[in-house]
């Protein structure tokens, strides 16, 4: 383990103990004069979905989400994502335990500008994002963050979900099945909640269905994006000899083309509006690879089990010592 790597664990661990000491109960929270009525609300649709999660989708029942932290910033970390410049293909970096993953945390913004800067530098594209919730997969206690405040409350509700999918399941060393799980069962989830919560003719589940269903073309899409990229790449080995950036970034603008043309009238609902705002390279499309390509394999799974959530996740919990869950959720 190199001297940064060691630095860098340190210092992760010296935040992440440093937030947990300003942590309060849930109901201290709720009495607290600094947040307003919106986000009060937010914290008790938090604890419902929380139980949801436990009770109704018997995911992991863990303390997650019984404490509140006011980071008293906008993010709690931000992640750093690289790629190969010339194949599509995600640089990984190891953990300890977890073994290894295409992203990297930081509490500090500038230190992931850093580690981005230093990859840019090594000639791997790159791609900083802030994130406003994280699983410690089981190794701390996870708080309901101030952060997580600011989504809408169908995002929220989904998030708790997804996150306590990572509690529950976690296969080492596929960072992608992980996030594609979590993805997944946090859109059906969210789904069940509202229709328990609002009932069958809930303007919020009409639009959490629609958004899953956006969610659907958009793997398509995506996935279909993916492969052609990579097979572009294969095809073109001079433009990656003549380190041709022009071409390079013809071929990848063509993504947002191709989104505008063929996917965007198709969508319902805008929860893929900024797609085409931000420059597209490598590391952004090794982003969608994580947690977007092939949903459409959870969801043909989901259905061979009667379309019920609570098999399905009974089922995938065989898969936590899969060597290859994405070929072994095609025959489940």
């Amino acid at each position: 383990m190199s001297s940064c790597q060691i630095g860098y664990y340190i210092s992760s661990a010296h935040n992440q103990f440093s937030m947990m000491n300003t942590r309060v109960s849930i109901t201290e929270a709720f009495q607290s004069p600094n947040l307003n009525e919106t986000q009060k609300n937010k914290i008790l649709l938090s604890q419902k979905a929380r139980v949801f999660a436990f009770e109704k989708l018997k995911l992991k029942k863990t303390e997650n989400y019984n404490t509140f932290i006011d980071l008293k910033r906008p993010y709690v970390t931000w992640v750093v994502h690289a790629a190969e410049k010339w194949q599509m293909k995600n640089y990984e970096w190891k953990y300890p335990i977890i073994g290894a993953m295409p992203y990297k945390g930081f509490f500090n913004e500038a230190d992931a500008k850093l580690e981005a800067d230093e990859l840019l530098k090594n000639g791997f594209d790159t791609y900083v994002r802030g994130v406003s919730a994280y699983s410690t997969l089981g190794w701390f206690t996870d708080s309901l963050l101030s952060s997580m405040l600011r989504y809408k409350d169908h995002d929220l509700v989904n998030t708790i979900i997804h996150e306590i999918t990572h509690t529950t399941i976690y296969v080492k060393n596929n960072s992608d099945f992980n996030e594609r799980l979590a993805v997944f069962i946090g859109g059906k989830g969210s789904e069940m909640f509202y229709k328990e919560l609002e009932g069958e003719n809930s303007p919020t589940l009409k639009l959490i269905s629609e958004e899953n269903e956006d969610d659907k073309l958009f793997s398509e899409f995506i996935t279909k994006e993916l492969k052609d990229l990579e097979k572009w790449y294969i095809d073109n080995p001079q433009a990656a000899t003549a380190k041709d950036e022009t071409a390079r970034t013809a071929r990848l603008n063509l993504i947002h083309t191709n989104f505008e043309t063929q996917l965007a009238p198709r969508l319902k609902t805008n929860s893929y509006q900024k797609f085409t705002k931000e420059k597209m390279n490598n590391a952004r499309m090794g982003l969608y690879k994580t947690y977007m390509q092939g949903l459409n394999d959870f969801e043909d799974a989901y259905k061979r089990h009667g379309s019920d959530l609570l098999k399905f996740i009974d089922v995938i919990k065989g898969l936590e010592d899969s060597k290859d869950p994405e070929r072994d959720l095609r025959v489940i």
